[in-house]
């Protein structure tokens, strides 16, 4: 069978991005993204938007994934799409997509966790990347997600730690929404965390057992504390911006950093690779640089276009599955709510 290339097709749309993207045996051919730009005046995704704005963008994004890689339709070994977890509007019209093109096509349809696909994201063939050693812990970050996951093989994998309430992308931005910053903030108090003073203002870390995360009461504690400043000062954002960026991204990367230490001792791992979109974030890619020298890990971060929601990572995903012949069953659903 390796002898023999393999074209898989993998179609992504798990939230508001519609993303397709051709992989033959592990060498991505093209990987096509389609964002919505209608959410940032709302401040956040608006569910009902975003599968709309799906159903304009599917046919172009495969059309084009397609011919970027330089293959017809009638070459495709397989079709994997995003099954969950995501919103399920958004979902529905890329599994109706896949299932009618696999249909059509008369190839098997593979189904695809979103969150596996984050980590499996690593095992994408791509120049100058490492790809991770088993066993691994792989920590998800994005805004709908914060997980820790001990990745023993390809689809051997056990969440030991996860988010209670709100995921590490949604403290971003909402810190960001009371700053006044854009949508999402993350890349923007990213940058301007460069130029300000880390130690500048304190931020209690949320007290929470385990591997677990908690990102609630460090929004609360941001809120409270700038609606204190501004009281007094007026101008205290706009004087203080880089530092106020700065002190907030520093208590974030603290909290996801001491949860990889206990994580790691715990287990005994020390191989650590991050996915999702907010491990792009340059602070989070420094600090696991850091973990090398400071405890000895070995660290793996996926090229940037593979962090953020992609369909090269659902491509990935689909041909270690094909490889099983792990298909999906014609009458398979969408899971807003997909466990790994």
């Amino acid at each position: 069978m390796s002898s023999q290339n393999i074209y898989i097709l993998g179609i992504e749309s798990s939230c508001d991005d519609t993303a397709a993207a051709v992989i033959c045996n592990g060498k991505i051919l093209s990987n096509v993204i389609a964002s919505q730009k209608i959410h940032e005046e709302y401040g956040g995704v608006v569910p009902e938007l975003a599968s709309r704005a799906h159903q304009q963008n599917i046919v172009p994004v495969v059309a084009q994934a397609l011919k970027k890689a330089g293959i017809e339709q009638s070459q495709l070994h397989a079709i994997a799409f995003t099954r969950g977890p995501g919103l399920m509007g958004s979902l529905l019209v890329g599994t109706s997509f896949a299932k009618s093109m696999a249909y059509g096509l008369n190839i098997p349809l593979i189904d695809v966790n979103h969150m596996q696909a984050h980590i499996l994201a690593h095992f994408i063939d791509e120049e100058g990347y490492e790809k991770p050693i088993f066993p691994f812990l792989g920590m998800t970050i994005s805004g709908g997600h914060t997980q820790i996951v001990r990745v023993d093989d390809y689809f051997k994998m056990e969440v030991i730690g996860e988010t209670i309430d709100d995921a590490v992308g949604e403290a971003y931005d909402k810190s960001g929404k009371i700053l006044g910053l854009g949508y999402p903030a993350g890349p923007e108090i990213d940058k301007r965390a460069k130029l300000g003073n880390p130690k500048a203002y304190q931020f209690t870390k949320p007290k929470v057992g385990g591997l677990n995360f908690s990102f609630s009461g460090f929004k609360t504690a941001v809120l409270y504390f700038i609606q204190r400043e501004v009281k007094a000062n007026p101008n205290f954002i706009t004087e203080n911006l880089n530092d106020i960026c700065a002190s907030i991204q520093y208590t974030i990367i603290g909290i996801l950093i001491d949860k990889l230490k206990l994580a790691t001792k715990e287990t005994e791992i020390k191989h650590i690779a991050i996915g999702g979109g907010v491990s792009a974030n340059s602070g989070i890619r420094q600090a696991l640089k850091d973990g090398e020298k400071k405890f000895g890990w070995t660290t793996y971060v996926p090229k940037f276009e593979f962090t953020t929601d992609n369909a090269a990572m659902i491509a990935i995903v689909g041909y270690l599955k094909y490889l099983e012949d792990d298909f999906a069953e014609s009458n398979v659903m969408a899971s807003a709510r997909l466990k790994i």
